[in-house]
């Protein structure tokens, strides 16, 4: 029992490269779509087109880095990720709604 123990706090002790490299890699991410943004000479379909490929890009980054989906059973967990995309979809097509037909009146 006591080798157990042992075992375990030096996992827990251990420096969290997972993350660390996670969120560089997240900030490499990021940093792209703002070079990209602001001082590429693209068309605006391209810049669109290549941040959205940045994003999900990002989104799969952080729910396997950070969020820890494939620890349970070694097995996605396809429910939960399904609604969650819905609820995603559901926001983003909302918000797109909202905004496009407030500006509509004017």
């Amino acid at each position: 029992m006591d080798n157990q123990k042992q075992n375990s706090s030096l996992v827990d002790n251990r420096f969290p490269w997972k993350h660390f490299v996670g969120y560089l890699l997240s900030v490499v991410l990021t940093l792209m779509a703002l070079w990209i943004t602001f001082s590429s000479g693209f068309s605006l379909s391209i810049i669109f087109a290549i941040i959205i490929v940045l994003a999900i890009l990002q989104a799969v980054l952080q729910l396997l880095m950070f969020m820890h989906i494939t620890e349970r059973n070694s097995k996605i967990q396809t429910g939960t990720m399904l609604y969650a995309a819905f609820i995603a979809i559901t926001i983003v097509a909302g918000s797109i709604w909202v905004m496009s037909a407030g500006h509509a009146a004017h």
